[in-house]
């Protein structure tokens, strides 16, 4: 996660499931992500949800200049993302996965910002993670962006990230928590069941 919005919104997210796979949508605080609020969303989970935004920030309506409440949140991407995008929030709202996403989003006159996403799943009636928090952050604020709407949005790359697995690699080595598992070397497979990485809209496993 490059942006700071990104990671205030994942290490409060950890915080609160405390181990759990995912916390409580009650147990999220507004007044306790004030500072990124304005960028931050949720959405409803589901395959046949159509995952529509629940609520979402007035900066990030701005940005498509439009309340974006009750709109299906792949409507946002650009035709040749959507199935992707829907893969991405499958495996989040089914897996309990988090993942992270550069996009690109593009205005009038060929006008394009990038953009950071992360998703993060929530428990609203349970069992299933039927709910997802997420944030979209500009990686730089251009002059035009909320006078200009946003029209459509376009996957750069995503990762799709097991929260826990470096604590389950911990367990499984016998080491201490302190220990920087930097140090230690995955061989091919096991990387490949720890993450997803699509550039350019091409799936890489």
């Amino acid at each position: 996660m490059k942006h700071e919005s990104s990671r205030q919104l994942y290490e409060y997210w950890d915080r609160l499931r405390s181990g759990a796979p995912a916390p409580q949508r009650t147990a999220i605080e507004p007044a306790d992500i004030r500072t990124i609020l304005c960028d931050t969303f949720i959405l409803e989970a589901g395959p046949r949800s159509g995952h529509p935004f629940r609520l979402a920030g007035t900066r990030l309506c701005a940005a498509f200049a439009r309340e974006l409440k009750g709109i299906s949140f792949p409507e946002l991407w650009s035709p040749g993302d959507r199935g992707q995008i829907s893969l991405l929030l499958g495996a989040v709202g089914g897996d309990a996965r988090a993942a992270v996403v550069g996009l690109a989003g593009r205005a009038s006159q060929e006008r394009l910002v990038a953009f950071e996403m992360l998703l993060l799943p929530l428990v609203q009636d349970g069992p299933r993670y039927d709910r997802i928090l997420g944030v979209i952050a500009p990686t730089e604020r251009p002059y035009w962006l909320g006078l200009d709407p946003v029209t459509s949005l376009t996957v750069n790359s995503a990762r799709l990230i097991w929260p826990d697995a470096a604590d389950a690699m911990v367990r499984r080595l016998g080491l201490g928590r302190d220990f920087d598992l930097g140090s230690v070397r995955l061989n091919p497979e096991s990387r490949r069941e720890r993450f997803v990485v699509l550039e350019g809209g091409k799936a890489t496993r």
